[in-house]
This record gives C-alpha cells, sequence and structure tokens, in this order.
C-alpha cells in the first residue's frame, strides 16, 4: 500500500494548514503509522489509532485526496458502468457498492449506457479516461460484453464483473449462479402439483436470460415435465413486457397453472395480467419471479421469488476490485460464493389435491 505522500499539505507554521508530520509528531508515532490510520488498515492497535485520531482531530488535519490522487497516478473514484432495464437492481447494486467504499475512502462515480449505441466504446473510454478511475464494476449485461473488456484491458483500469456465470478470472468476478435458483423454482413449482407451467425469458441478448432458463428447464426435465413451446415465451426484464407476456400466456386456450418469469419487474407484470382477467391470485394462478427486489414483498400477493442478495453483490464486487489497491486495509479476502435461494410467499401455492413432495 501506498503512503500519504510528504508534499500533501503545506509545512506547518502560523496560519499554515497542518500536515501528515505534524499528526505524527503529536501522536509520538511516524508518518507512515499516520498513513496507515487514515486508509483504516486493520491491522494498527487500538491505542495507536485512537492517538493518531485525537491528533487529527486536535490539529484539525484533513488528508487531501486531491494530492493522493496526483501521487498515485489514479483518483478515488470507483466507476459503476451499466445498461440495465430494472432500476431497483441497479439501486441495490449502487448501495452495496457503497457498503465498501465508505469506510476506505473511495466514490462511486455511475455512468449509465446502452450498449446498443454506436458511440458504447467511445463513451466508456471518455468516461474512464475523464474520471481516471481506479476501477469499475460491470453488472449485466455489460459484464458479457468482451469488447467491453478487452478496452478496460487496454485503458489500465482494473475492472471487476458481475455475472451469471464465471466469464474471468476469479479476482475479476462476481459469479451469481443463476441457474441453481432458476431450477430451485421449478422443482417446487412441479413438488406442488403444476404441470402445466409457464416460462418468462428475458432479451436472448442477456446471458442471465440464458442461463436461468436452461436451469429451469433441465430441472423440469428431471421431474419428468416438458414445456409446451407457446407457454416459453421472451419479455424484456420490464414491468410492460411482463404484462404483454402474462395476457399472451393467459389467453391460451389451455392456460398454464403456474408462471416463472425470469426477473420479479416482469413477474409482476404478469400479476397485473392476471388481475385485469379477473383471476384470483393465487387460487387460479401460481407466480414466481426472480431477484427477489424489495418490491417482492410490497405488492399484494406477496410475490414468491428467488433471491439473489444484489446488495451483497455490489459489496462483494467493490471489495474485490480495492483489495489489490489498498492492500493490508482489507482483511484477507474470503467471500463465498452466490447461492440464490427461493423465497415463499403468497403467491405461489400447491394445485389443490396435489401430494406432497416425498
Amino acid at each position: 500500500m501506498t503512503d500519504v505522500p510528504d508534499n500533501e499539505h503545506t509545512p506547518s507554521g502560523p496560519g499554515k494548514r497542518p500536515t501528515i508530520n505534524d499528526v505524527a509528531h503529536l501522536a509520538g508515532v511516524s508518518k507512515k503509522t499516520v498513513s496507515r490510520v487514515i486508509n483504516r488498515v486493520a491491522t494498527v492497535g487500538e491505542d495507536v489509532r485512537e492517538r493518531v485520531d485525537n491528533a487529527i482531530c486536535a490539529l484539525g488535519f484533513t488528508p487531501n485526496l486531491q494530492a493522493r490522487s496526483l501521487a498515485f497516478r489514479r483518483s478515488f473514484l470507483v466507476g459503476l458502468i451499466y445498461d440495465n432495464p430494472s432500476p431497483t437492481y441497479v439501486v441495490n447494486m449502487q448501495l452495496g457498492v457503497l457498503d465498501a467504499l465508505g469506510p476506505l475512502g473511495f466514490e462511486l462515480v455511475v455512468h449509465p449506457c446502452s450498449r446498443e449505441a454506436p458511440s458504447l466504446l467511445d463513451d466508456i473510454r471518455g468516461f474512464v479516461e475523464r474520471q481516471r478511475l481506479a476501477g469499475a464494476i460491470l453488472p449485466p449485461p455489460l459484464s458479457e460484453d468482451e469488447r467491453i473488456i478487452a478496452l478496460l484491458r487496454e485503458l489500465g483500469c482494473r475492472y471487476v464483473r458481475v455475472a451469471a456465470l464465471a466469464l474471468d478470472e476469479p479476482e475479476a468476478m462476481v459469479t451469481t449462479n443463476d441457474q441453481l435458483g432458476a431450477a430451485e423454482a421449478a422443482r417446487w413449482l412441479v413438488d406442488q402439483g403444476h404441470r402445466r407451467i409457464a416460462l418468462v425469458r428475458g432479451p436472448s441478448s442477456f446471458c442471465s436470460s440464458e442461463v436461468r432458463g436452461q436451469g429451469f428447464l433441465s430441472a423440469l426435465a428431471e421431474r419428468g415435465i416438458t414445456l409446451d413451446p407457446a407457454c416459453d415465451v421472451a419479455g424484456a426484464y420490464t414491468f410492460e413486457s411482463g404484462v404483454e407476456m402474462g395476457h399472451r400466456l393467459l389467453g391460451l386456450a389451455d392456460p398454464p397453472t403456474a408462471i416463472f418469469a425470469l426477473n420479479d419487474d416482469m413477474a409482476i407484470g404478469v400479476m397485473q395480467a392476471a388481475r385485469e382477467r379477473g383471476l384470483d391470485l393465487p387460487a387460479q394462478l401460481s407466480i414466481v419471479g426472480f431477484d427477489d427486489l424489495p418490491m417482492a414483498a410490497r405488492v399484494w400477493p406477496n410475490l414468491t421469488s428467488v433471491r439473489l442478495p444484489i446488495r451483497e453483490m455490489g459489496n462483494m464486487a467493490a471489495l474485490k476490485l480495492l483489495a489489490p489497491i489498498v492492500g493490508d486495509a482489507l482483511e484477507p479476502l474470503s467471500l463465498p460464493d452466490v447461492r440464490p435461494a427461493l423465497v415463499l410467499r403468497q403467491s405461489a401455492i400447491a394445485l389443490p389435491g396435489a401430494e406432497p413432495p416425498r
């Protein structure tokens, strides 16, 4: 880890700002120790930390992040570069990143973009170069775009990507294992007696849609269930597309008794379509979503959903990104695998007369 530079502040004296040397002298420690306290290195003893903190308060010393940035040849900014149709997903990801950045003295800069735009790579290049980022975090679907990864490598910008399956080295990945959660949802629906089941996929350009869909279909096959092609439809990961696909499925001559949507926005859209058709939920239709966003527990009936710990995923991505930068300011990382889990609520129930699972 790099110490706070000597020239971070002007020399002390009457009317001058206090320097890191002044803090070290008052606390009776070395300048390096003061730097370690400022960077919240965990190995600093509590008594030493308290002496340095008291000296900082007594002198009114404030670390100069701009000077530190120049000395380190980078900024204290982390970029979150995203293109995601679910605003709630993005907000929860931001909160998780901020949980990690705050204690380490870094700030978050968000950069929305469209991966369909011809100027995508130029936009990202300009953003990274203007901000002189310490690193970038890429949620899906941008995390799946190898053109962006090649650009960040060219620019020497560290990155961590969040994706449904491993696409990179472990230190550059938060892998969410979406197929496991989708498979759990499939098994649960079959065990509740559902046989006429529908799937609302996301856009084919999203890796998560492919991984979740495959996990769901494979688990159905294990239970001897084959999806009717008419019950396999694709939305856009938006509420509106969920409404549209809900009407399509419920308008079939033989409508499904259960619908699994590959994100919560679409699942809630399906609920809306069912209400517009006068269905009694969940008595006449069970609905399951994916992500378990906060809205899942706020709609009625409360939405059964596969929970991805999105805030925790953002936190993990930020810690992985910063670990090589801040060095011993972080304890050695031992981050758990992301394990999706089905959260049961009122929107999905067993069919009347269904035998309980063995």
